[in-house]
Order: C-alpha cells, then sequence, then structure tokens
C-alpha cells in the first residue's frame, strides 16, 4: 500500500514518532511517504495514498498551524479516504481523568475546526525534553511534571511513549485497510 504520513511537531518528538511508524510500515511491505506539514504540501497529491496518518503533538490546548491547515484543506478527501490521527501529549501519558477529559476536549475542538473526521485516533504518549527548553519553559514543564506526579530532573530528556502499543495500533489499522483478496 502507498501510506502517507503528515506530521506536526513543536520539538521534534512527533517528527520522531513518525520516522519510527515508517520504519515499521515499510518493514510490512508498504511504501511510506514522510512529510513535515511545516514545510508546505506543494506538489503533493493526496489522493494517490491507499491510506494516510496525521500526527500532531499537543501544546498549550493546541496542534501545529501547519497540520491543522493540511486537514482543513484536505479534509474533503480525508473524509473519504482511510484515515487515522495520531495526537501526542503528555496528558496522554498519565491517567487522570481530567487531562483526558481536557484531551478529548482538544481533539473535538480539532476536528471541528478542521471539518475532518478520521476513521480512528490514537492519544500517544508524548517526551519532557528539558534540553530543548528555555529556563522559563523547564520550570513550567517540571511543574506541570511534578503535578502529574512525574519526578524529573533537569539534566535529562524523558521520552514517555508506548512505542508498542503505538505500531500495533498503526499496523493494525493499515492491516485493516489492506484490500481483501478472496481465493477461490
Amino acid at each position: 500500500m502507498r501510506i502517507l504520513i503528515v506530521y506536526g511537531s513543536t520539538e521534534g518528538h512527533t517528527r520522531h514518532l513518525c520516522q519510527f511508524l515508517a520504519r515499521a510500515l515499510i518493514g510490512a511491505g508498504d511504501d511510506v511517504t514522510v512529510y513535515d506539514a511545516a514545510s508546505g504540501m506543494a506538489g503533493l497529491i493526496v489522493s494517490s495514498f491507499d491510506l494516510i496518518f496525521l500526527a500532531a503533538s499537543l501544546h498549550v490546548g493546541h496542534y501545529q498551524a501547519g497540520l491543522v491547515q493540511f486537514a482543513r484543506s484536505n479534509h474533503e478527501f480525508l473524509n473519504t479516504a482511510a484515515t487515522a490521527f495520531i495526537s501526542v501529549s503528555l496528558s496522554a501519558a498519565g491517567e487522570n481523568p481530567d487531562d483526558w477529559e481536557g484531551l478529548e476536549q482538544c481533539l473535538a475542538r480539532f476536528l471541528h475546526e478542521t471539518r475532518w473526521m478520521p476513521k480512528s485516533v490514537y492519544q500517544a504518549e508524548g517526551a519532557i525534553r528539558y534540553s530543548h527548553y528555555d529556563f522559563f519553559k523547564r520550570l513550567a514543564i517540571k511543574y506541570i511534571a511534578n503535578k502529574h506526579g512525574l519526578q524529573t530532573v533537569n539534566s535529562r530528556d524523558y521520552d514517555l511513549t508506548d512505542y508498542d502499543a503505538l505500531k500495533n495500533f498503526v499496523l493494525s489499522f493499515a492491516d485493516g485497510e489492506r484490500p481483501k483478496h478472496i481465493t477461490g
């Protein structure tokens, strides 16, 4: 299958996840194109793909503008195609019902804003990348992590993603969309 992965990433973790997923899909025999929504989509023909994943990280309640624009601009085709959305956030790493309710609200706002209805959605755990933050953002993220019961130190980064679960979601979704050949 020809698979397109379009992502929005602020600090690089979502890009890293999409590259990981591309390797898994290529290993399953698929032809995969990974595209950064921030780079513009000139020359990209979304209708030439059999399956499309969109992935974006959540920051202060919003996804990256480039990915939002891509989904909005292509919503008519995306709504008829085999599509899935991967939302990446620190809140997905926790079990607090209020955090999960907030994730659902952000997702609902995104889907309303873009008029896109993916066939499936996966909430992926994000990362704490202290090495990428300025002083004030380190303080804010440390506060948020502590509030959620994560004891962290500023001298290292933390990847909270469950890679096996994410890979299983993507491969299962792709397998469910593969054409079924009946022999007889």
